[in-house]
């Protein structure tokens, strides 16, 4: 991650049109029961210093340029949903180590520069299909997210309370400090690739991956007696990113740029919108339009190409490098049939956007011992299914979004550790959706390069 000085107004002020979005309808919002006590959280939140620099972010904007053009890949990554007590600087590393681990895979594999950004930092909220939750005769407050409520089960936990804006921002902070550490203080060099396999367990994954850091090895200690200057080996640039779903936490981290006077979202480098949220009438494609951040588009197998296309002319009428990236969640059994005239579409037009593939929020099941999980086989094959539809219409497949962890979790079926259903009843730990584990992780990431080496 690139460092800077803040070049970020400390308050956001009044800033013209962006607060249009009041106007409109804004989905998947928390009912909180004390709007004093939210507008107290506001006021806060907006004199704390931004997360992120503008300056940050206009070099992810320029990386993720590059990803559209076919010159480098993204790889983006992490918890379904953060929560508060799992920012521990062990759990942190892990997903670090993963991360780099995978994108040490993509590089070598595939000879290709990737761009590192983790669903960390930020990731504390989550929409849902409904507003409660019943359990026997108790209906309460879904969940969504420890940014609004609490998991347990009771009215005191559930309820929304508006102070987890604070506690979102200051766990947000510290980890992020702990990854500008990680990726910036030494952790993160090339020479250290053996490392990042330590404490994991043994697993044909890592097996692979060790023998690949050999490989890395060799060629590393070889430039070396060659004189060659490893600088640039020794950090890495890792960005952060979540779902910009609650106006009250991301209006007040929106800040003036005092180079350009241009509004930044300083909660995370690259925000996105999703499934239920993209509405084009709606508060939140319209509030993201105005920020200068890089963004995402999360779309469903029933996305039309009108859709695209408008998409397209409200959050990039300029057309700009590096701004717009669509994150395509369609399912292993209809990627290939939905995803093409999306593409081909774009493509006829003019219009170079990243495209990058989410496998995992399509392909979602129930287990017949009540668990939500995905089958390993059936990422596998939608991120197939994505390379053979950009190799087909001749465009890049730019990058990869999965929910991950470091962690030996099992939640997601199969992988050469063999998880099955009564595996997920020992080692299910996530709050939300099912993730893939580090060996999982790992499986897809050498199957990715494989992909991108052959295309």
């Amino acid at each position: 991650m690139a460092s800077f000085e803040p070049v970020v107004a400390a308050n956001p002020g009044v800033i013209e049109g962006l607060d249009n979005y009041r106007n409109l309808e804004a989905a998947q919002q928390p009912t909180w029961p004390d709007e004093a006590a939210v507008a107290e959280v506001r006021a806060i939140l907006a004199k704390y210093p931004p997360l992120v620099f503008a300056g940050e972010v206009d070099i992810l904007r320029d990386r993720l340029a590059q990803a559209a053009q076919g010159k480098a890949f993204l790889l983006q990554g992490g918890d379904c949903a953060e929560t508060f007590v799992d920012a521990t600087a062990d759990r942190i590393r892990n997903r670090v180590k993963t991360l780099l681990q995978m994108a040490v895979v993509l590089t070598y594999g595939a000879s290709m520069p990737v761009v590192k950004m983790g669903r960390m930092a930020g990731q504390f909220a989550k929409p849902r299909s409904s507003d409660t939750e019943t359990r026997e005769e108790l209906t309460l407050p879904a969940y969504r997210g420890d940014a609004v409520n609490g998991y347990d089960f009771t009215l005191a936990s559930r309820t929304p309370d508006p102070t987890r804006l604070l506690q979102a921002y200051n766990t947000s902070a510290s980890t992020l400090n702990l990854i500008r550490a990680f990726t910036m203080g030494g952790f993160a060099d090339l020479r250290s690739v053996h490392e990042w396999n330590k404490g994991f367990i043994d697993n044909p994954a890592n097996s692979k991956y060790e023998t690949m850091a050999k490989d890395i090895d060799r060629a590393i200690k070889f430039m070396a007696a060659c004189g060659a200057n490893f600088s640039e080996l020794r950090t890495t640039e890792f960005y952060t990113s979540h779902e910009g779903l609650l106006f009250d936490y991301e209006r007040p981290m929106t800040r003036i740029d005092s180079r350009t006077g241009t509004p930044y979202d300083t909660s995370a480098h690259f925000i996105w919108v999703g499934e239920r949220t993209r509405q084009l009438d709606g508060a939140h494609v319209d509030f993201l339009s105005r920020v200068r951040n890089p963004l995402g588009v999360k779309l469903g197998p029933n996305t039309s190409v009108d859709d695209v296309m408008a998409l397209i002319e409200k959050l990039d009428p300029n057309h700009e490098p590096g701004r717009l990236t669509f994150i395509t969640r369609m399912g292993a059994e209809k990627i290939r049939e939905a995803l093409p005239k999306l593409v081909s579409a774009v493509r006829d037009a003019g219009f170079q956007p990243l495209w990058i593939t989410d496998p995992m929020h399509g392909n979602g099941i129930t287990t017949a011992n009540g668990y939500k999980s995905r089958r390993f086989d059936d990422v596998m094959n939608e991120v197939r299914g994505f390379f053979e539809v950009h190799r087909d219409l001749g465009t890049f497949p730019g990058g990869v979004h999965v929910e991950l962890t470091g962690d030996d979790v099992a939640e997601c079926l199969g992988g050469s550790e063999h998880i099955d259903e009564i595996t997920l009843e020992s080692r299910y730990e996530s709050l939300c959706d099912p993730r893939l584990n580090h060996s999982q992780s790992l499986e897809l990431a050498f199957l990715v390069a494989e992909e991108l080496a052959a295309r």
